[in-house]
């Protein structure tokens, strides 16, 4: 194949986790559009047949499937009914994640325990499950996993425990890749920065400690100058998941304006201002 026959997934099956929330739903209608059928795997039903609506405007209607991919009865259930659903699965992005903004010293292990099992509990069973099904069935897989910028560099304000879970999915990442490619499975990240989702929008105005606002604080350190989107994450992952990206694997890709290329002293030129 060559050219955008490359990108072509027709008659292959994804699983996307988290996929009535912001990224989730994008990257689902980005493999459907791609030819994959899809499944859309959420904990809220109604954010499921919202996404499954929106992305059956530009694909097959999606199947959806409730669950609690963190624990391992949930993770067992929903691995045994997409397969059932979709014959086979080729193609997981798993992209269940929630955060904090406490400082270490005030998070309780109880919080600390939560962010860990929906971040990393969630990708390690969803990954081993469908793992183990592209094993049995000797299909060359690709796993995608949503990490963060912060799972690569410290970023403060009370990510502590986001953090580390996010640097043990980019360990995840890198040691899968090397245990499963004799069995022709990728796996691979990617590392978004700030998204631009409702709660982030929500708090642009207001200071830092600094006394800065948030807004500018944060665009400070990216290169272009703005937010990433969730539809930024569709062209990345449609990449790790179609041939395109054959012989890579073991990758954390950031997908971050830029962000983690700049020295915390660097200094990003602007345009100048009238």
């Amino acid at each position: 194949m060559t050219g955008l026959d490359l990108f072509d997934l027709s008659g292959r099956t994804a699983v996307v986790t988290g996929g009535g929330g912001h990224i989730g739903r994008k990257v689902a209608g980005g493999l459907a559009a791609a030819g994959a059928r899809v499944a859309l795997v959420d904990l809220n039903a109604d954010s499921l047949e919202d996404a499954a609506e929106e992305i059956a405007g530009v694909g097959e209607r999606p199947v959806t499937l409730v669950g609690d991919t963190s624990r391992p009865e949930g993770a067992d259930a929903i691995v045994d009914q997409a397969v059932r659903a979709l014959g086979r699965v080729d193609i997981l992005f798993s992209n269940v994640g929630s955060g904090v903004h406490t400082v270490p010293e005030e998070l309780s292990f109880e919080v600390f325990s939560d962010v860990i099992r929906i971040n990393l509990h969630s990708g390690f069973l969803m990954t081993q499950g469908f793992g183990r099904h592209m094993i049995a069935e000797g299909i060359r897989g690709s796993i995608v996993s949503t990490s963060s910028t912060c799972g690569a560099l410290a970023m403060g304000r009370g990510n502590f425990a986001y953090s580390l879970a996010k640097a043990a999915v980019n360990q995840l990442t890198r040691e899968l890749a090397i245990e499963w490619g004799h069995f022709g499975i990728r796996v691979n990240a990617i590392a978004p920065c700030q998204l631009d989702t409702p709660g982030v929008l929500a708090m642009l105005d207001d200071p830092d400690p600094s006394g800065v606002s948030i807004g500018e604080h944060l665009l400070a350190g990216i290169p272009l100058a703005r937010l990433a989107t969730a539809e930024d994450m569709v062209g990345p992952v449609l990449f790790l998941a179609s041939d395109a990206a054959a012989m890579i694997t073991g990758t954390v890709i950031p997908v971050d304006g830029g962000n983690l290329a700049a020295n915390s002293v660097a200094t990003i030129r602007r345009p100048a201002t009238v």
